[in-house]
């Protein structure tokens, strides 16, 4: 193992210029370019590759959410984006990566302290790779939405490069803080307030985040549970809620008695005072529909102490087949999202863990801990680009703080040259994400892929 402590690192200076020396390997203006390989598969082989290992009964209802548009399409389709950027130029600079990062990927959640804090909140595909494939998703994500909202093209373009512009400006800020000090930025409720120039935004915030501070477990008691002989269960509302067997809930249990050794001891001590009281599979996301995931009701001291908490199947990350050597350690595909969850956030939910049920790696997260998004659908203009703006400051802080800050502020610069590239490549990619939705519309029609709509 290598002496950390006793090495001798670069200073900022060289790494500032290690990464203005990468314009020599990638010209900033080539990460515009978006032209598909000539032997490109067929997305909608992709999309039921993916589908290997998915329950079968609910993949009806996965292309039913990503048939909607392409917007939602694009949600779903992460692992087809990662094979299409696994072309492109790239500098080499891999921190830990969303992997799934677009406009519905960010949201508010309850801090350990209770706050209302803003962040990126998904992290299935979580992986060391190129930041460039984050941020092209994320700004290709703005353009679809833009285009889905009925908004102009160069309104589109606008909003792009606001988000490009904020990575940039952010990981320049963050790469002259000390190492140590980067950890600690975050953005909650009263610093997205300030930083809101639209006033339409503004609002959808503060409903929003109203709306999160009411999803907790005690809110969501009367709408996910009945009392049946003085005891609370879960309703089933099929096909998105339905109740495991006896013999896979007590599977689920044990499974809960592992996860809690990945705890901090607190914590531990905490959960360790709770009763599993009952156990359904919920179905969640676009993307992940057909993978297993179940909430858990738990009781702690008495009738009015309860919690849920969500176990989701975690498989190997769509960033990983590209990566040269797989430089995810993990055996265990929930450590690993688990852990470069707290990596890429900057205060994470503290019942976080990770166990195996069936041989299948599982993550533990709190379910109903006052999660809330931001509503994308129907944005003006001026919205979408201070969305953008926020959402591309976010994206830089979390690959800030596992590591190359510096060299890519280098690679990046001060000017807007690598911001309009991204923006060129929204543009691009928007186009072909629209192409390959109307493919799976066609898939669709003629009957190669069910499709549940509604659901």
């Amino acid at each position: 193992m290598p002496d950390e402590l006793r090495t001798a690192l670069p200073t900022n200076k060289e790494r500032k210029a290690a990464g203005r020396a990468l314009r020599q390997r990638v010209k900033r203006d080539d990460l515009g370019l978006w032209r598909p390989e000539k032997d490109r598969p067929d997305p909608i082989d992709l999309i039921e590759e993916a589908h290997a290992g998915r329950l079968d009964h609910l993949i009806p209802v996965r292309i039913g959410r990503m048939v909607a548009s392409p917007y939602a399409f694009l949600r779903g389709a992460a692992s087809l984006m990662a094979e299409d950027f696994s072309s492109l130029p790239k500098t080499g600079l891999e921190p830990v990566i969303c992997g799934d990062a677009h406009l519905g990927n960010f949201g508010f959640y309850a801090s350990p302290e209770r706050d209302l804090v803003f962040d990126l909140n998904d992290f299935d595909e979580a992986h060391p790779g190129p930041w460039e494939w984050d941020l092209r998703r994320l700004v290709t994500s703005i353009w679809v939405a833009g285009r889905h909202n009925g908004l102009a093209e160069a309104t589109c373009e606008d909003a792009a490069l606001w988000c490009a512009g904020a990575y940039r400006r952010q990981m320049a800020g963050l790469a002259g803080r000390p190492l140590l000090a980067r950890s600690f930025d975050r953005m909650d409720i009263d610093r997205m307030r300030q930083e809101m120039a639209d006033w339409s935004l503004r609002a959808e915030i503060e409903r929003s985040a109203n709306l999160a501070r009411l999803r907790t477990t005690d809110r969501a008691l009367p709408k996910l549970t009945r009392e049946r002989d003085g005891v609370r269960h879960i309703v089933d509302q099929p096909p998105v809620v339905t109740h495991v067997s006896e013999e896979e809930r007590e599977r689920i249990i044990d499974g809960l008695q592992a996860y809690l050794k990945t705890l901090p001891p607190h914590w531990r001590r905490v959960l360790s005072s709770y009763v599993a009281l009952d156990v359904a599979h919920k179905v969640v996301g676009v993307g992940s529909v057909g993978l297993r995931a179940f909430v858990v009701l738990l009781q702690g001291n008495n009738a009015l102490d309860m919690i849920f908490l969500q176990l989701k199947q975690a498989r190997r990350s769509c960033v990983a087949h590209f990566v040269h050597g797989d430089t995810a350690w993990h055996a265990h595909q929930g450590q690993r999202v688990v852990e470069y969850q707290q990596t890429l956030q900057t205060v994470s939910d503290p019942l976080l863990g990770w166990t195996t049920v069936d041989n299948c790696d599982y993550y533990v997260r709190q379910f109903r801990d006052m999660k809330g998004a931001i509503t994308v659908e129907g944005m003006n203009g001026s919205a979408l680009m201070d969305y953008g703006r926020i959402c591309g400051a976010l994206l830089a802080k979390g690959h800030a703080r596992s590591t190359g800050a510096t060299m890519l502020s280098g690679y990046l610069g001060k000017g807007d040259r690598a911001d309009r590239a991204f923006a060129r490549f929204a543009c691009g990619y928007a186009d072909q994400t629209e192409a390959d939705h109307q493919a799976l519309q066609r898939a669709v029609k003629s009957g190669r892929l069910p499709a549940e709509h509604g659901i």
